[in-house]
């Protein structure tokens, strides 16, 4: 004889959970391999490989090694590679001349990506950090201040150089006032009407970037020093309302938040408030401590980076800049997810 149950609310969402094919037809978000962008660093010279300690699985590349892994990314499904150049020392100074070099490091890897892969988008970083030899992403006056107009001067010629090099999107990065509305127009005055921009529009002066200054070289450069004079303060949620709207009426045409996990709630926010094409940056650190805590036995690796790629979806990201993007990709291909 079967007990009866005691009266209960007849909604039970238990229902939908019983079985995986349920769980399949009612997910709400799904990820797939276009939803990634993936974040290289390359390097000057041939057969070069240099491992970042604090970046398990992540190297910087020469332009030859590179060249497989974006192949990869197409074989994957992956739309995009993000492009952050490892400046020698001697290319260095104090106001990023060699980031307007069109011979230099990223036009040259665009040029030729773009020519081997002209199916796969190439994405590059606008910002004067890699190339100063003080590590700050502008041109300082005697203080140490930056000096917003003249480091917009060096963006528009770093972002042209970039977008004649055959650049599909640019990324100021820098967070200085204005810079979009000026890149545009020097985009559009020199015939790059198609060249898009991604503007890092929710920066925030993290302690988060750690292992990406390393990858980079930046670190050893910025030394004690900070961003705060021009990155976000991570307390500060409304203000990164306002750095969106001013970059949208200036012309960006994606916007991006970063970090990631940490700032969800800001994530949430301007996808709610614009409705713009929307990306969050899962940054150096996060992949780092998932990585460590993994190695360490102490997560499972896998499940936990699907698990933080779904959350930025669920927060409103139309797509992800992430260094987990083959593993992620790969085990979507594997999972038979597809989206």
């Amino acid at each position: 004889m079967t007990t009866p149950y005691a009266p209960y609310p007849t909604g039970r969402p238990r229902r939908l959970r019983r079985d995986a094919f349920t769980r399949n037809l009612v997910r709400e978000h799904r990820l797939h391999a276009h939803d990634f962008i993936y974040p290289v660093f390359v390097l000057d010279g041939e057969k070069r490989r240099e491992d970042v300690a604090s970046m398990p699985g992540v190297a910087r590349l020469s332009l030859d090694l590179l060249l497989p892994v974006a192949e990869r990314c197409l074989q994957l499904g992956i739309p995009y590679l993000a492009l952050f150049p490892v400046v020698d020392d001697p290319h260095k100074d104090a106001t990023g001349s060699e980031a307007a070099n069109s011979e230099g490091l990223v036009p040259t890897v665009v040029q030729a990506l773009k020519k081997r892969f002209p199916e796969l988008g190439v994405m590059t970083d606008v910002a004067l950090d890699p190339y100063t030899s003080h590590g700050q992403d502008g041109i300082p006056d005697e203080s140490g201040y930056l000096l917003n107009e003249a480091t917009i001067e060096q963006l528009q010629k770093q972002a042209l150089c970039h977008a004649q090099a055959g650049a599909d999107m640019v990324a100021p990065s820098d967070m200085m006032d204005g810079r979009i509305g000026a890149i545009r127009r020097t985009l559009d005055a020199a015939g790059c009407i198609d060249t898009r921009i991604m503007a890092y529009s929710a920066k925030y002066a993290s302690s988060f970037y750690g292992p990406f200054r390393d990858a980079v070289g930046s670190s050893k450069s910025l030394g004690k020093s900070n961003k705060k004079t021009y990155q976000m303060d991570p307390a500060n949620g409304n203000e990164a309302l306002r750095e969106v709207a001013l970059d949208i009426a200036e012309g960006a045409d994606m916007v991006m938040v970063k970090p990631g996990l940490p700032y969800l709630d800001v994530l949430w926010r301007v996808k709610q408030a614009y409705q713009m094409p929307t990306f969050a940056y899962q940054v150096s650190g996060e992949y780092a401590m998932l990585k460590a805590a993994a190695a360490n036995g102490w997560i499972d690796h896998d499940a936990v980076m699907m698990e933080s790629l779904i959350a930025f979806k669920r927060a409103g990201a139309d797509g992800i800049l992430t260094y987990s993007a083959l593993e992620a990709a790969q085990w979507l291909q594997d999972h038979q997810f597809v989206g």
